[in-house]
């Protein structure tokens, strides 16, 4: 079985919906969150590849990251922004999906249903 993560458009660019200041930043640090709060939303298809690069890095969950197009179809085909986690059988069916981020983006849970969708199999 093979895993790979998609990352989609930055759900919080700096040139966007921020968290870099104010409250959420506030919440977020208590939260212990691990998302970027200093990135501009990338324009080029290298510079969403080189965000998606930083990111796998920072999360450290061991998937290799893809990059949606600058089109974001797979952004639109799953609903998956701002930030959601998927896992899809090999039959194509969605096996499990979290909530939407940044509260909701808990990537230690998709780890626990990718065990428990290999154990099943």
């Amino acid at each position: 079985m093979k895993f790979v993560s998609i990352y989609i458009r930055e759900a919080h660019p700096v040139d966007g919906w921020w968290f870099g200041k104010g409250p959420m930043s506030v919440l977020m640090k208590l939260a212990r969150m691990r998302a970027a709060t200093d990135v501009v939303d990338p324009k080029t298809i290298e510079e969403r590849r080189a965000v998606a690069g930083e990111c796998e890095e920072a999360l450290q969950y061991g998937i290799r990251t893809y990059v949606d197009e600058m089109d974001d179809a797979v952004n639109k085909a799953y609903a998956a922004w701002p930030t959601r986690l998927y896992l899809i059988g090999i039959d194509g069916r969605v096996v499990y999906h979290g909530g939407r981020g940044p509260f909701d983006f808990h990537p230690a849970k998709l780890k626990t249903a990718i065990e428990k969708h290999l154990s099943a199999s």
